[in-house]
């Protein structure tokens, strides 16, 4: 077959094999086989042909994603965390965690909100994007903070991940020695977005070649009270719809 695949000028060949064909792998490898990434169920394994050019083969994921809840309540008090497990012992921190697949950012931080607190809650803005470098198996990391406008503020928390949960009083949070100072300039962040009555909103388009929807994401004007026209495009409870 590597023969016939050569000779017809194919230029990259991939073999998917579930736990089942496992014993292939070793065959596999000894005939030039690299690993590309694996999943619970199976691994795939890629050969690139042409000897006069370099793979081009795209990567495997390589970021991780994940999500911040910027959740401030009418009388200015920000709902904070402290994690059973925290890197910190006791600190105060935003609600969050990762991305699922196929989940859409905003989703995500709400989900995350309702598992954590048992607080719902609906969109209201992007604060701020985190990027790093050298997380988790050497992935980059990706790190999004949405501020959330609370629909109910009775707190029952988690107890399997959360130690403490409290609304705070976005002061004491601003200045708490137990606040890291990125976490500090994200609520910053957004009261400012607030005293210039802008916001990152959210909009659901379709691709015109493709024929997927997909989320665009920009800053708008939030309108004067009393305006008859209105930038939110949320729903209630998640990402915006068309």
């Amino acid at each position: 077959s590597l023969d016939h695949w050569i000779q017809s000028k194919t230029r990259g060949i991939w073999f998917k094999v579930h736990q089942s064909a496992a014993s292939w792998i070793p065959e596999l490898v000894n005939n030039g086989f690299q690993f590309h990434h694996a999943k619970n169920s199976f691994v795939m394994l890629y050969r690139w042909l042409p000897t006069d050019e370099s793979a081009n083969i795209p990567p495997y994921s390589h970021t991780m994603v994940g999500v911040g809840a910027l959740v401030m309540n009418e009388r200015q008090q920000v709902l904070v965390v402290s994690e059973n497990y925290a890197l910190i012992a006791g600190s105060w921190k935003l609600p969050g965690g990762y991305v699922e697949p196929n989940e859409n950012f905003i989703d995500a931080a709400i989900r995350e909100v309702e598992e954590e607190t048992n607080i719902r809650t609906r969109f209201d803005s992007v604060v701020s994007i985190r990027h790093a470098h050298g997380a988790g198996f050497g992935c980059s990391d990706l790190y999004i903070v949405m501020a959330l406008t609370p629909l109910t503020e009775t707190i029952s928390k988690c107890n399997r991940e959360i130690a403490k949960c409290e609304w705070m009083d976005v002061n004491e949070y601003l200045n708490h020695p137990k606040v890291h100072e990125t976490n500090r300039n994200f609520v910053r962040t957004y009261l400012e977005y607030k005293r210039l009555g802008v916001r990152i909103d959210c909009a659901e388009e379709m691709h015109q070649v493709l024929k997927k929807r997909y989320n665009v994401y920009s800053v708008t004007k939030v309108p004067e009270v009393g305006s008859s026209t209105s930038s939110d495009s949320s729903n209630s409870t998640g990402t915006p719809k068309l």
